[in-house]
């Protein structure tokens, strides 16, 4: 049975229209390469360059790092208006402690708001203020901008 990769410019292509849910579509396959740690090495490659292009950007153009984007950015997905803490960790692939840290320093910048869960008073929420709804509607075409121009680039 032959293994399947995903090709890169493939990926590239339905990144940027398929951020908004969170998934990956109609990502074609390929055969992989004789060692599959060539493209391992390749996806981490692709990973790292696009990290630091936006940690450079976002942080020039609208004083966000990358991670605070992308607390941002589920926040403002989520339908309920809110995240419970633990499951907004997960939603950006980090820790429950960094995620606590981040959200304080954007409510101290007024962008998020955290409030105690009136069922489990072990539970906090985390939503975006008006001033975080803003940042993240100015900051999201530089987000999209760089994803795409930096995996063209190593494409």
């Amino acid at each position: 049975m032959t293994r399947q990769y995903m090709q890169l410019h493939e990926l590239q292509s339905t990144l940027i229209p398929s951020h908004a849910s969170g998934r990956v579509r109609g990502v074609s396959q390929v055969q992989a390469p004789a060692d599959p740690i060539d493209s391992w090495r390749a996806l981490n490659a692709a990973h790292a360059a696009v990290h630091a292009a936006l940690e450079q950007e976002l942080k020039r153009r609208h004083d966000l790092s990358t991670i605070e984007y992308e607390v941002l950015d589920r926040l403002g997905e989520c339908p309920k208006g809110k995240f419970r803490m633990q499951e907004l960790a997960e939603a950006v692939h980090a820790t429950q402690s960094t995620v606590s840290r981040v959200v304080a320093r954007l409510e101290d910048e007024g962008l998020t708001a955290r409030v105690m869960c009136s069922d489990d008073r072990r539970g906090i929420f985390a939503s975006l203020t008006e001033s975080g709804r803003a940042r993240l509607e100015s900051a999201t075409p530089t987000y999209r901008r760089v994803i795409a121009a930096t995996l063209d680039a190593a494409g």
